[in-house]
């Protein structure tokens, strides 16, 4: 078996020894009052296509203010990164300010949130733009200011001016320490917009997101639903990652050392 055709397989393998011991564990670990707790993969399996239409649209929904939330905070994260790269005077001014915005918890804002802009796609898009804004700033700013400085000092000896240093140097330079702060941010973003929607969500017009379904399945006790809808969030994560790895790759491949084939 070739090392590629192994390395596909062994994501497989592990898949199916999970389920197996979840299978075990809850045969052989719980009793038969507690088995309702750990519903079988099986029992999940036909919730999630008993309940496939609506999940379908909440997902479509949740998705909607994770690529709104975390697009809005790509490109304000990006211009306040260029901003602070360029003044020390003004990093040390908001700095403080980004890591109070980071700190503070979402359970609090989201009545705030509701109050000032209602309940629905527009809270669910803040709060995931405040879970996705700092780790894009943060890493972006360190990648700017990180630069070599042997090529600063080669580009200022060739008279290049502050647009081109920063324009040709300093942001290419960037680029790897950019990627690692949208992994992040993409990881994030579809479990802020779950936690947002459970929050501030509304399911006026059908339109509620899989936080809204967490919060009804849970409240009736549909626990295979409920594990249902989980699984669903975890995909929608797993999308948002893939395309940003992918992106990553299409960029950095050709000249990143972290893409770049291993001499072994």
């Amino acid at each position: 078996m070739s090392r590629r055709l192994l390395t596909a397989f062994l994501p497989v393998l592990a898949g199916l020894l999970m389920i197996g011991l979840w299978y075990a564990f809850r045969l052989e670990v719980l009793s038969a009052d507690q088995r309702f707790l750990l519903p079988a993969p099986d029992a999940v399996l036909r919730a999630l296509f008993d309940n496939a239409r609506v999940l379908w649209s909440a997902t479509l929904s949740t998705a909607a203010g994770a690529f709104l939330g975390f697009g809005l905070a790509v490109a304000l994260g990006a211009v306040l990164a260029l901003a602070l790269s360029l003044s020390p005077l003004v990093r040390a001014g908001l700095y403080p300010y980004l890591m109070i915005l980071q700190l503070t918890p979402v359970i609090v804002l989201a009545p705030i949130l509701i109050l000032w802009v209602g309940p629905g796609l527009k809270s669910v898009v803040i709060i995931t733009f405040l879970i996705c804004f700092f780790p894009l700033v943060v890493n972006t700013t360190q990648g700017l200011v990180s630069t070599d400085r042997n090529l600063v000092e080669l580009f200022r000896m060739g008279r290049a001016t502050r647009m081109q240093e920063l324009f040709l140097l300093r942001m290419p330079a960037a680029l790897p320490y950019f990627f690692t702060g949208l992994r992040i941010a993409a990881t994030l973003a579809p479990i802020g917009a779950i936690v947002g929607d459970a929050y501030a969500g509304n399911s006026a017009g059908g339109q509620g997101g899989l936080g809204f379904l967490t919060i009804i399945y849970s409240a009736r006790f549909q626990l295979p639903a409920l594990f249902a809808t989980a699984g669903v969030g975890c995909l929608l994560g797993f999308i948002f990652a893939g395309a940003v790895f992918a992106l990553s790759w299409l960029v950095l491949r050709h000249w990143h050392d972290s893409y770049r084939p291993k001499d072994l």
